[in-house]
C-alpha cells in the first residue's frame, strides 16, 4: 500500500471513527442516563425532548404531585392541612430532591426544606388567587428553584401549599451526563490515536530504524547481516534498494579481499619467477667479469643464456602488464572481421618454426569452408594461441617420447571450434577444474620451475569470453591435454 493511500486512510479513521464512536457513545449514554432520570422523577412524555429544556424538565419532575395536590385540593382540602401527611409526603419527594412547604397567610404551617437549603424568599406571588385547586408555578433563581403553588382553603383558613424543587438536584445528573460523553469521546480519541500510532509505527517507523540500523552496521563495516521488507509502498521499495546496496558493498568488500589476496599471490609468484632469471642472469655475469668465459664458445654460451633469461623477465613482466590491464576491464581490442583459414595458416607458420627447434611436431587440421569468417581482434587471438601452445610447451615433460601438438579447426554450426591437443604430461582431474583461475597451479613448484606466473590461462579466459566466445579443456595425466574454445561465425545480414 502506498504512503499517500495509507495518509488517506489515516485521515479517514482520524475523521471518521471518532465522529462514529462519539454518535453511538452520545446515544448510549444518552440513553442510560434518561433512563435513570426517568425512572427516578417517572416523567412524562419524551425525555430528550424535556433534557433540552431545564424549565421544561424541572416542571415533569413533580407534574405528577401537582396533579395529585390539585386532586386533593379540590376535593380533600382538609387533608393538605394534616400534617402527618405533609411528612409523609414530603419524605417521599425528597428523592426527588422537592421539599413541600404549606402557608397560611403569611406564616408557614410547615417545612420540609432542609436546614442546608436556602427556601424561596417570595412565597406569596399568587396569594392573591384561591380559586380552590389553582395550580401558579414561578422561578426563584437566588435560591436556584422552582415553586409550584396550590391555593386552596380549608375550614375557611386561606392556605397555600408549595412544591420547591431544587435545580441543584437536576444539575448534577445533566453534568455527569455530560462528563460521562465527554470521557467517552477522549477515551474513543485515544484509543484511536494509539491504533493510529501503532499503525503508523508499524508501516513508516519500524523500516526508517531498520534503515538507520542498517546504516549504522554498513558504517561499521559490518554486511552479514539481512534487511528484511514487508509490503509494497515506497519504504519497502527503499528497504529493497537498501538491501541490494547491501549485497553489492559486501560483494565488493569480498571482492576487494580476494583481489588483496590475489595480488599478494601475484607479487609472490613474479618475484619467485623473477628470482630465477636475475639469479641466473647475475651468475653468468659474474662468470664473464671472473674471466670463466675464456673461450668465444663459452663467451657465446653466457651471453645467448643471459639473453634468454631477460626474455623470460619481460615475458613475466609483459603478463603482469596484461593482468593489470584484465583486472581493470583495459584490454585494448581492435576487432576486425578475418577468414578464419588465413589467419591461422599465417599463425601455424609461425608457430612451426618455434616448435621445429623445440624437436616438437605441429600437426595442422582445417575442417571449415575456405570463406569462413569470424569477428575477433587479430592480436589478442594470437596471445590466446601462443598461450595455449606455450603452456604445452611448458609441460612437455622431459620423457615425453615423440612429443607433438594438434591444431585442429572444425565447423561446430553458428561456431568455429578451435582444439589445441598435446601428448604432455596431463592435469589431475581434481585441479582440472580450476586451471582457468588466476594464479592457480597445478604443482606449484613444478609451474615455476617452467616460468609460469599462473595467470596464463586466465588471460586466455578473459580475452575468449570477450569475444563472445567459451573455453574449456580435457586431460588426462601421463597421456595429455587438449585446449578447446569456440568463436561466433560472422554472418552477413540481408535487408529485404
Amino acid at each position: 500500500m502506498k504512503i499517500r493511500t495509507k495518509l488517506i486512510i489515516a485521515f479517514c479513521i482520524i475523521i471518521i471513527v471518532p465522529v462514529t464512536a462519539a454518535c453511538i457513545i452520545f446515544g448510549v449514554v444518552n440513553r442510560m442516563q434518561l433512563n435513570e432520570i426517568n425512572s427516578l422523577y417517572v416523567i412524562r412524555g419524551n425525555t430528550g425532548y424535556y433534557m433540552a429544556s431545564t424549565i421544561q424538565l424541572l416542571n415533569q419532575i413533580t407534574v405528577n404531585e401537582e396533579g395529585f395536590y390539585e386532586e386533593i385540593a379540590t376535593d380533600n382540602p382538609q387533608r393538605l392541612t394534616d400534617s402527618e401527611f405533609l411528612v409523609n409526603e414530603n419524605e417521599r419527594l425528597v428523592e426527588k430532591n422537592c421539599y413541600l412547604i404549606l402557608k397560611q397567610g403569611e406564616s408557614i404551617v410547615y417545612s420540609g426544606m432542609p436546614k442546608d437549603k436556602k427556601a424561596p424568599e417570595d412565597l406569596t406571588v399568587y396569594s392573591d388567587v384561591y380559586d380552590q385547586g389553582y395550580v401558579g408555578m414561578f422561578i426563584d433563581a437566588k435560591a436556584h428553584t422552582l415553586v409550584k403553588q396550590v391555593n386552596f382553603i380549608a375550614d375557611t383558613q386561606q392556605y397555600n401549599l408549595f412544591i420547591v424543587t431544587d435545580f441543584n438536584s437536576v444539575t448534577p445528573r445533566l453534568n455527569a451526563m455530560l462528563l460521562d460523553m465527554a470521557a467517552a469521546i477522549l477515551l474513543v480519541l485515544f484509543f484511536t490515536a494509539l491504533l493510529f500510532l501503532v499503525w503508523i509505527y508499524q508501516s513508516i517507523l519500524n523500516p526508517i530504524n531498520q534503515m538507520q540500523e542498517a546504516s549504522r552496521k554498513i558504517t561499521e563495516g559490518n554486511y552479514d547481516f539481512e534487511i528484511k521488507k514487508s509490503g509494497k509502498d515506497e519504504l519497502s521499495e527503499v528497504l529493497s534498494s537498501f538491501e541490494q546496496m547491501r549485497i553489492g558493498l559486501k560483494t565488493s568488500a569480498e571482492e576487494k579481499i580476494v583481489s588483496e589476496r590475489e595480488n599478494r599471490i601475484l607479487i609472490s609468484n613474479i618475484s619467485h619467477d623473477l628470482k630465477t632469471p636475475i639469479t641466473a642472469i647475475k651468475g653468468y655475469v659474474e662468470g664473464i667479469m671472473d674471466g670463466v668465459a675464456d673461450t668465444p664458445e663459452k663467451m657465446d654460451k653466457y651471453l645467448k643464456t643471459i639473453y634468454n633469461k631477460a626474455n623470460e623477465m619481460n615475458h613475466l613482466i609483459n603478463e603482469l602488464t596484461l593482468y593489470s590491464n584484465i583486472d581493470t576491464n583495459r584490454i585494448p581490442y581492435n576487432f576486425t572481421r578475418l577468414n578464419i583459414t588465413d589467419y591461422f595458416d599465417d599463425c601455424i607458420r609461425e608457430t612451426r618454426m618455434d616448435l621445429e627447434q623445440k624437436e616438437i611436431v605441429l600437426a595442422y587440421f582445417n575442417y571449415v569452408e575456405a570463406d569462413t569468417r569470424i569477428i575477433a581482434d587479430p592480436e589478442q587471438l594470437r596471445r590466446v594461441v601462443n598461450n595455449i601452445v606455450g603452456n604445452s610447451i611448458k609441460y612437455m615433460g622431459d620423457d615425453t617420447k615423440n612429443p607433438f601438438i594438434n591444431i585442429r579447426i572444425k565447423d561446430v554450426g553458428d561456431f568455429v571450434q578451435i582444439e589445441v591437443e598435446d601428448n604432455g604430461q596431463g592435469i589431475n582431474s581434481e585441479d582440472l577444474p580450476y586451471i582457468f583461475d588466476r594464479f592457480y597451479r597445478a604443482d606449484a613448484s613444478r609451474n615455476s620451475s617452467k616460468g609460469g606466473s599462473g595467470i596464463g590461462l586466465s588471460i586466455v579466459k578473459k580475452i575468449i569470453e570477450d569475444h563472445g566466445g567459451k573455453i574449456w579443456a580435457t586431460s588426462k595425466e601421463g597421456i595429455g591435454t587438449v585446449m578447446y574454445f569456440v568463436l561466433r561465425k560472422y554472418q552477413e545480414v540481408i535487408d529485404e
